[in-house]
């Protein structure tokens, strides 16, 4: 690895927990985990964006397949680097290092570094980083409004529906092309099975991402329907009382 990447890992790392430390005094009412989101969906907006902007071509994205790793790339691989270090020590500290959670971060860690290792594969590396970090806004800003007091509110549901779209899109339809293509090139064994293994836990989101849309449905359904019985009670009622 280069001594430039290793330098950027370890300014991210430093920049990542000072902007968590900001957040932290400028929101000292709320939770760690209110923070620690608010970081997250700062990485995620800076990291779509500095991926979008070191492709080199968008007829081909992820062209050249399996090819040395330009500098821009290996930039943005070193920033989503630090930022998964950090979010890790975060997620320890904040007692939510789930083991779903925990292996996300771990796959991601390893394959970044690996990619970053060989310098090999940042077209592909890239490429999923746009593809996973896509829908992440959107995940953490369904958390902050609840906390906010927006929870089971219509703004918090459209959040809830755009998340769930926009991840089945990139995580579900995207992911799994850009997985055949990694795996079916000339690439590190570790990197395909970092590859993979990002998929398979993407997949395994899905399907709770799915079960949790579908009560969220139901529920918000019930709700409906509720509001509208109970309308219709009033105002039969009303009518009853004028008439008396």
């Amino acid at each position: 690895m280069e001594d430039y990447i290793t330098k950027i890992i370890v300014v991210g790392v430093v920049s990542w927990t000072t902007a968590f430390v900001l957040v932290r005094r400028i929101f000292p009412k709320r939770t760690f985990d209110f923070s620690n989101r608010i970081v997250s969906t700062i990485h995620a907006t800076l990291a779509v964006t500095l991926a979008s902007l070191s492709v080199e071509d968008w007829k081909c994205p992820i062209c050249p397949v399996a090819s040395k790793s330009s500098h821009p790339k290996m930039q943005v691989l070193a920033v989503s680097l630090s930022y998964l270090i950090y979010d890790l020590v975060c997620c320890l500290f904040d007692g939510r290092a789930n083991m779903d959670n925990t292996i996300h971060h771990l796959v991601s860690i390893v394959g970044i570094g690996a990619g970053l290792y060989y310098q090999k594969c940042g077209s592909e590396m890239v490429a999923a980083l746009w593809v996973t970090e896509m829908s992440s806004p959107f995940l953490h800003l369904r958390e902050l409004l609840k906390e906010l007091g927006y929870r089971d509110t219509l703004l918090n549901f459209t959040a809830d529906i755009l998340f769930a779209a926009i991840f089945t899109f990139a995580r579900m339809m995207a992911g799994p092309c850009l997985t055949y293509v990694t795996l079916s090139a000339n690439n590190p064994f570790l990197i395909k099975a970092m590859g993979l293994g990002l998929q398979l836990v993407s997949t395994f989101w899905f399907f709770k991402i799915v079960r949790i849309m579908k009560h969220k449905l139901t529920k918000r359904s019930t709700m409906t329907n509720g509001i509208k019985h109970a309308d219709t009670r009033r105002k039969m009622s009303n009518s009853q009382f004028q008439h008396s």
